[in-house]
């Protein structure tokens, strides 16, 4: 009996190769698919680049703020009310500076999560000038990369609104904070209407520095113009009827009293040793100022001396006390009981 052999139709013929070109197919779909997503975890930003990018923003915010200060173009209108009942402004300072700041950050790093104070569709087409200033050559080498997964930006395009407004301007910074895994890593902090930039990257170095003595006993206290009626009697209760209490706006400009600033238009910088504030306060409005400190050996802490975690939300309801030189921990043992919840 002669052997039984497979007969294939042409039809069959066909049928099998495409069952196994599908089968190909989606095996060589499958490494290539697995390999895609590994490449996007992969994906790292060097901490140098974007610091200088980070300053670049602020710089280029501050640019806008400026403009619109000089134009007397504000178009200010109201976003609602503060927790302590003071109008929330927005003007036009406000969104053409987050729409550069924004836009270059995220034209120049798309794969990293970066959190504005105000929101807006607008796209703007600015790229990075691939610039790295000086300073941060000097001190800052390449090669420290992280997971883009890992970093949350947080900008606050115009940083004391309400001053700008009142044409206070020496309250206004425009700022950056960089923070990976949650912790604040590089501060940037600009002053638009003197033109001086601070920067710092934690454990790398900074263009700033603390001044060469504080007082703590009693110490000098800023605290924000919003609300000093709470604040002083906080004050006055923790450090003694002796304190002296400064009201300033902007959390931005606060850490810079804490801090020796250069004058390069004439203006003088209020002086403070320690910078405390009782109420609910937004993450972009402290992030690059906790960075700037944490790299000079200063803490930024809520009342109670926990660290503040600047990735999620962007609510911080803990208050804070901010110092630099002196010791945090004893400054924080003074504060007498007060949560911000129930204020």
């Amino acid at each position: 009996m002669a052997p039984m052999g497979i007969r294939l139709s042409p039809l069959g013929v066909a049928v099998f190769c495409l069952l196994g070109v599908g089968v190909i197919y989606h095996l060589y779909a499958g490494v290539f698919s697995s390999h895609l997503a590994a490449l996007r975890q992969r994906r790292r930003v060097d901490l140098r680049d974007l610091l200088a990018v980070s300053v670049e923003a602020a710089v280029l915010g501050g640019k806008e703020v400026k403009q619109v200060r000089k134009e007397n173009s504000l178009k200010e209108k109201s976003k609602g009310k503060t927790r302590e009942g003071a109008s929330e402004l927005l003007t036009m300072g406000d969104l053409q500076s987050h729409r550069k700041m924004f836009n270059l950050l995220k034209n120049t790093f798309p794969d990293i999560t970066i959190n504005s104070e105000e929101h807006d569709n607008k796209l703007d087409a600015v790229a990075w000038s691939r610039d790295i200033p000086a300073d941060i050559l000097e001190k800052i080498g390449r090669g420290k990369e992280v997971p883009a997964e890992s970093i949350t930006v947080w900008i606050d395009p115009l940083d004391a609104t309400q001053e700008y407004t009142e044409n206070l301007v020496k309250y206004v910074t425009t700022m950056v904070c960089v923070a990976v895994d949650g912790k604040p890593i590089i501060g940037v902090i600009h002053q638009p209407f003197t033109g001086f930039t601070a920067w710092a990257f934690v454990g790398q170095g900074s263009n700033v520095r603390p001044r060469s003595s504080y007082s703590v006993s009693p110490p000098k206290v800023v605290v924000s113009r919003s609300h000093s009626g709470k604040v002083k009697n906080f004050i006055l209760d923790a450090f003694g009827n002796g304190t002296t209490v400064i009201e300033a706006g902007g959390a931005g400009y606060k850490v810079l009293s804490l801090l020796e600033i250069p004058s390069s238009d004439g203006s003088t910088m209020d002086q403070a040793d320690v910078y405390v504030h009782i109420t609910f306060i937004k993450k972009w409005d402290i992030c690059a100022g906790a960075a700037v400190l944490n790299a000079l050996g200063g803490n930024m802490t809520t009342l109670k001396g926990e660290d503040i975690d600047y990735s999620g939300t962007p609510l911080n309801n803990k208050g804070l006390v901010a110092s630099v030189g002196v010791n945090h921990k004893a400054l924080l043992e003074k504060l007498p009981n007060w949560d911000p919840e129930k204020h």
